[in-house]
């Protein structure tokens, strides 16, 4: 395992470095700066950048210092910024090669910095975006339901991914926005956490203020397993949210189904899981899981609805389109399946760069008809 995580390592490092290297070119070539000899500031400068994330992150893995977390969320903007600055040197190479095709003389160093400024005002959008928490609302029908259960709100909340980037402050204010919502039962479908160093007691607490009627419930997603998920659903219970630990619980009348991350990602492990909770096929049922991979099994053991995140939406650009080709009609929102419908949230929070472009992070509010 420690040889997989070195050499993934390596390989991202590697990929960061050659991003930088071609940023480096783009500007000396488009900008028409004489490459100075020796070693430039700049050259310096995008050397430290180049390696500031991996570093950064290495560091939050061991530590939730104030200092590594600020060392970490710079590096984490730098990231999203460079993704889009990446993009704008490849449109500068496109688009001055095609206009040569043509015969066309562009201003180099115009056209670089219009692309340049582009990016720079996409990043910055992108993270006032990101910290803007939406509420969603949507409606459902599920069959069989019981009478008790019309009208009511589920909240769904995912992928907070508290921790260097978003931290006691941010889950405070999803927790106030929740009482305000006032629904009556609140489902957290992991990644709570982002999985690195963090005071996970301190930052599941805001937790303990909020008393829906019909309860607060819990499943881990794949952050929470990066290392031993215990301390994270202690610190979760404490807080007084209930776990569901592979398990069915009735919420007057309506059977609520938590599968955890680790045991939803064979279909078989998910299946045997799901027939053991024993759902009742002729009531409505929700299947409560971090990521939307494996909704045939969920429709096959007649689960009527299931909640997740996990994809982001990609967040960005373009895992925007990455995610999309994973996930498809599944990777965001209100769709079906046979007799299933599945909700994939965009999540509350971000992971890496703080950013997102095409995507909202949100709460959502799931009427029941």
């Amino acid at each position: 395992m420690r040889s997989r995580i070195a050499v993934f390592i390596v390989i991202v490092q590697l990929v960061l470095l050659l991003a930088h290297w071609f940023l480096y070119e783009t500007w000396m070539d488009f900008l028409v700066f004489a490459d100075p000899p020796g070693i430039s500031k700049l050259q310096v400068g995008l050397g430290l950048l180049s390696v500031s994330f991996v570093v950064a992150s290495l560091l939050a893995w061991r530590y939730s210092h104030f200092l590594v977390r600020i060392v970490y969320t710079a590096s984490a903007i730098w990231l999203g910024t460079l993704s889009f600055f990446f993009l704008a040197a490849c449109s500068c190479w496109v688009l001055y090669g095609g206009a040569r095709i043509f015969r066309l003389h562009p201003n180099q160093p115009i056209l670089a910095l219009l692309l340049f400024a582009i990016a720079l005002l996409l990043s910055v959008y992108g993270i006032i975006n990101a910290a803007w928490t939406r509420v969603r609302r949507v409606t459902v029908k599920l069959p069989n339901l019981p009478e008790s259960w019309r009208g009511r709100v589920a909240a769904l909340v995912s992928d907070t991914h508290l921790g260097h980037v978003r931290g006691y402050g941010f889950i405070r204010r999803i927790v106030e926005m929740l009482a305000r919502l006032r629904p009556d039962m609140v489902l957290i479908a992991g990644d709570m956490y982002d999985g690195t160093a963090a005071k996970v007691n301190e930052l599941a607490e805001p937790w303990s203020k909020l008393s829906p009627p019909l309860g607060t419930y819990f499943v881990t997603g794949n952050h929470e397993e990066f290392t031993d998920h215990t301390k994270y659903v202690n610190a979760v219970e404490r807080a007084g949210v209930r776990v569901l630990n592979n398990e069915k619980v009735n919420v007057d009348g309506l059977q609520l189904v938590g599968v955890h991350f680790r045991d939803s990602t064979n279909d078989e492990h998910l299946r045997a899981i799901l027939r053991r909770a024993d759902v009742d096929r002729n009531r409505a049922s929700i299947l409560l899981t971090h990521a939307p991979d494996r909704v045939n099994i969920a429709e096959e053991e007649g689960i009527s609805l299931q909640l997740s995140g996990h994809t982001h939406g990609g967040q960005f650009f373009p895992f925007t389109w990455i995610t999309s080709r994973i996930y498809g009609k599944f990777v965001y929102g209100l769709q079906r399946l046979g007799t299933l419908l599945v909700y994939t949230s965009y999540g509350a929070g971000t992971w890496g760069p703080p950013f997102r472009l095409g995507t909202t992070p949100e709460i959502v509010l799931i009427q029941f008809e």
